[in-house]
């Protein structure tokens, strides 16, 4: 009876953390986003719409060569805007993301731009799938559309418990890959902080349209002076006892944070992968129309 009551309060308190999700980014994606999204992610699929006789001004590109022989006459291919897309979410549920110094955890913060994302998809009429992944693909959630999918994808976010601590993007790209037959654009959100995903992201981004969103938490810039301290290895729990207080150690670390920084960056940049930097405890609405008018000016 207890254990009932127990998990009676769990579910009402999931369902209004996800309820305070919803309303929170859907205004946002409402008010801000639908538009840098749909001028973003949309257009980049054309598909075949019919055959007319060529006017001045066509593009020659576009005549239908077999059609102008058999007429005797030019005609031309007429493409239009593909309509539907399908968006995949990528999300890092690794040990590391359960971290947060600020107002909030990384996977809190994960949790709601993957729900901006999610419903500045499904008001552009395009299909939204998921991928959780640790250091093996922890949970996958078909592409589909609506809002009562939306919502089973944010109580998902809200309570994801992972069964590993590792984190394995090379596993992750390659599920997509499989799994996702038609080109789809995909997010990517994790902390990265792992230096081997070079080359699974570059496979990837040639059949997919590929976009980096990099969770960071202030504190890991820095180790803070408290003198001995123990750190524990979130994902593979390793420990150790270090002066914090120490130069030589506030220095190594702070060039590990550099490197592994800059080796993600050059990696995002030689896989033409778009990436922006989201820190927990600060707007993230800035960082994503960054991303967003990033996209817009490249295309």
């Amino acid at each position: 009876m207890f254990n009932e009551k127990l998990n009676a309060l769990e579910t009402k308190d999931i369902l209004k953390r996800v309820r305070k999700i919803e309303i929170k980014t859907r205004r946002m994606s409402n008010q801000i986003f639908s538009g840098h999204y749909h001028s973003a992610f949309k257009g980049r699929g054309m598909a075949f719409s019919e055959v007319r006789e060529y006017q001045f001004g066509d593009d020659i590109r576009n005549i239908d060569w077999n059609v102008t022989a058999r007429f005797n006459q030019p005609f031309i291919k007429v493409f239009e805007e593909e309509r539907e897309m399908t968006v995949m979410l990528l999300i890092d549920v690794s040990a590391s993301n359960l971290f947060g110094t600020q107002t909030n955890f990384k996977s809190e913060v994960i949790t709601e731009v993957a729900s901006v994302l999610a419903f500045s998809a499904i008001q552009n009429n395009d299909k939204v799938g998921v991928i959780f992944f640790s250091s093996k693909i922890e949970k996958f959630i078909a592409p589909a559309k609506g809002r009562s999918h939306i919502l089973r994808i944010i109580r998902e976010l809200v309570d994801f418990k992972a069964e590993e601590k590792g984190t394995n993007l090379e596993e992750a790209l390659r599920y997509l890959t499989n799994a996702i037959k038609k080109k789809c654009t995909a997010f990517i959100l994790s902390d990265f902080n792992y230096s081997d995903f070079k080359s699974p992201l570059q496979i990837a981004n040639r059949k997919h349209d590929i976009a980096a969103i990099k969770i960071n938490d202030l504190r890991e810039k820095e180790i803070p002076k408290m003198g001995l301290i123990k750190v524990v290895d979130a994902e593979t729990g390793h420990e150790s006892f270090i002066d914090s207080s120490d130069e030589m150690v506030q220095k190594t670390y702070a060039r590990w944070y550099a490197e592994n920084e800059k080796n993600a960056l050059n990696v995002f940049r030689h896989s033409g992968v778009d990436n922006i930097n989201i820190f927990t405890g600060q707007d993230y609405v800035k960082p994503l129309i960054k991303l967003f008018k990033m996209r817009e000016s490249r295309y």
